[in-house]
């Protein structure tokens, strides 16, 4: 069976990072401040920048894979709201983890494995793309006194910034310079996925039914969104692939920070992001299986 091969050929190894980084802070405990913000600060960065200045990154050709994106965050958001009430969930809890997902510390590694390094450009822009509404629309949702002019200043945005500019201007560093932020950009994605797991040995599973329901509307809703966007944009092949795993990405970590910053509902949001990213095991092999049918 090649499908069920490749399968585990891309999952295997990003569960297998997640779990080395439960465990060993599960073992040890240790401070990942440090850790974390040279991921987030330099690493990430320099990946983001790297991937959408290469030469190799033509962005009109993903122009369709970002409306795309674009579209099934704005559109998941819309279902979601109405879900909320029906389920007496508060919007601002259950809207932003279902708009958006795990796209950095689990979509990159996994766009990586699943469509080479050729392609990681495009998972790089629907990252930036993903990020950029979520620091401006989505910490508006979750709280309404969000700073999103702080958040829009972090490095890594004003990375995404520089490398679409230079996407559209082809005026681009020296290939010397982007040979070193690339090499230190690939570090990022082992950090991402150990740092995930980290971070998940933290959670408290409180709010058991309000956790399954995020974990399992996030990709579902996702899905459901993103059939029809595929059709409608006429998305072929990789890009098809890739707006596809993007929809059945659990819930992102991010939002559980944003949770916690504005305290809105965080023990919640904890155990939708924990349940999600367990959850990952089932409906990422089915975004890959729907991509590659």
């Amino acid at each position: 069976m090649p499908i069920l091969e490749r399968m585990l050929e891309i999952i295997i190894p990003v569960f297998m990072i997640v779990s080395v980084g439960y465990f060993y802070a599960r073992r040890y405990r240790p401070d990942m401040g440090m850790f974390n913000r040279i991921a987030l600060e330099v690493c990430t960065p320099m990946l983001t920048y790297s991937a959408l200045a290469s030469r190799t990154f033509e962005i009109e050709r993903y122009l369709p894979l970002l409306a795309g994106g674009a579209l099934l965050i704005f559109g998941a958001g819309l279902l979601a709201w109405p879900l909320a009430l029906l389920t007496r969930q508060s919007p601002r809890t259950l809207v932003p983890v279902v708009m958006f997902n795990n796209c950095g510390n689990m979509g990159l590694p996994l766009a990586l494995l699943a469509f080479g390094p050729e392609h990681i450009g495009a998972a790089v822009a629907l990252f930036s793309m993903s990020n950029l509404i979520h620091f401006s629309i989505g910490s508006r949702i979750t709280s309404a006194h969000a700073r999103t002019l702080d958040l829009l200043r972090s490095p890594m945005m004003l990375a995404a910034f520089l490398g679409f500019v230079s996407a559209w201007t082809e005026v681009r560093p020296p290939q010397v310079l982007l040979t070193g932020m690339k090499l230190m950009g690939d570090a990022a994605l082992p950090m991402m996925l150990f740092a995930l797991g980290a971070r998940l040995s933290a959670f408290e599973l409180r709010g058991f039914h309000s956790g399954l329901l995020g974990a399992l509307a996030r990709p579902i809703v996702g899905l459901v969104v993103a059939w029809p966007l595929v059709i409608w944009l006429g998305l072929e092949g990789t890009a098809r692939a890739q707006l596809l795993l993007f929809a059945a990405l659990p819930p992102a970590v991010l939002q559980f920070m944003l949770a916690d910053r504005y305290q809105q509902e965080p023990e919640k949001v904890a155990a939708m992001v924990m349940l999600g990213n367990v959850m990952a095991l089932i409906f990422v092999p089915l975004g890959l299986i729907l991509g590659a049918s």
